[in-house]
């Protein structure tokens, strides 16, 4: 027979479990969580920038008027979108290091244009898309023009001609164009050498950003070691591999993963060892902001912190080392 302390003891063991078991689930933490392996983050809303310790303290937290696009270089300093046209540079002493605002430079002045997609290359100049302005272009560290690409475009929109921009390790650019929903390779002098477009596997659109909504308003893609592509389809709430011919070799949807829904999917990577991380942004406070599947759509790793980042985390990356030792 239990006394009435031992069943409240009982009672504290039974709600501490379940508390842990909807935590492993992708239920809302009370802190930082990450399952499987604690790695060193990069955090990133459209309202600010973190680097995030293991342990779910804040090593860096930079605010932002407008972000999409973030990045740890290997020096330890930040590249991002400071605002919605100015890309920023800052090192690890909260130094502005570097700067360019595309809405003042390089035949800008007055034109209406965003800025959604950043990345600095081997020769230490940076590609910068420019939405409105319908244009890739990559300066150097004084600003100078180095290449522009003009952009095909169905749909004109400063907001949505781009997501993520990426050049590839062949010299090509990939652009996620969301307003069209689809995926332009361009070569450097502009022509388009591939193109898909996301379905809507027979499904009608949907307005919103949360898992209610659908689209193709794809986020971002990248191109992978075996030369398929990897699409994060946004309001399409899934991850599509494409290859050379464009037939989809794998898919992630929505209701793939027990316990956890997508929502808008943003960035999207292929691990070394085979697996597919993804972002999965205005899920709600329940759901991982990014998760880490294997090949047979397991669940290997996730991360919750929707009290700090809530509902429009659009980066999430691994950043073990990056700017440490290494970078100093």
């Amino acid at each position: 027979m239990f006394t009435p302390k031992t069943n409240s003891r009982r009672l504290s063991v039974l709600l501490l479990c379940a508390f842990t078991s909807t935590a492993l689930l992708g239920g809302r933490p009370a802190f930082a969580d990450q399952t499987g392996s604690k790695h060193r983050l990069l955090v990133a809303n459209t309202g600010r920038v973190a680097i995030v310790a293991p342990d779910g303290t804040l090593e860096r937290d930079v605010k932002s008027a407008g972000l999409h696009d973030a990045s740890l270089l290997p020096n330890g300093n930040l590249l991002y979108q400071s605002s919605w046209t100015k890309v920023t540079e800052l090192n690890p002493e909260g130094k502005v290091v570097w700067e360019y605002d595309s809405a003042t430079s390089n035949g800008n002045a007055g034109v209406p244009l965003e800025v959604h997609a950043c990345q600095r290359l081997e020769n230490g100049s940076t590609m910068i898309a420019e939405s409105g302005v319908g244009r890739i272009i990559e300066v150097d560290r004084d600003g100078k023009l180095q290449l522009e690409i003009k952009l095909t475009r169905d749909r004109p929109s400063k907001h949505s001609d781009t997501r993520l921009v990426r050049r590839t390790a062949a010299g090509t650019y990939l652009v996620a164009h969301e307003a069209d929903g689809k995926v332009r390779e361009y070569n450097r002098e502009g022509k388009v050498v591939w193109e898909f477009e996301v379905p809507l596997f027979g499904k009608e659109p949907a307005g919103g950003h949360g898992p209610e909504a659908f689209g193709n308003h794809l986020f971002s893609v990248v191109r992978i070691a075996n030369g398929n592509t990897l699409i994060g389809t946004g309001n399409g709430h899934s991850v599509l591999e494409v290859n050379p011919k464009g037939e989809i070799v794998w898919k992630l949807e929505q209701d793939d993963l027990p316990g956890i829904k997508l929502a808008w999917v943003t960035r999207v990577e292929r691990l070394p060892n085979g697996n597919t991380r993804l972002g999965n942004c205005h899920a709600g406070p329940n759901m991982p902001l990014s998760i880490e599947v294997d090949a047979a759509k397991k669940v290997v790793w996730s991360y919750s912190d929707f009290e700090r980042f809530g509902n429009s985390t659009v980066a999430v990356d691994i950043v073990d080392g990056v700017g440490t030792a290494v970078g100093k």
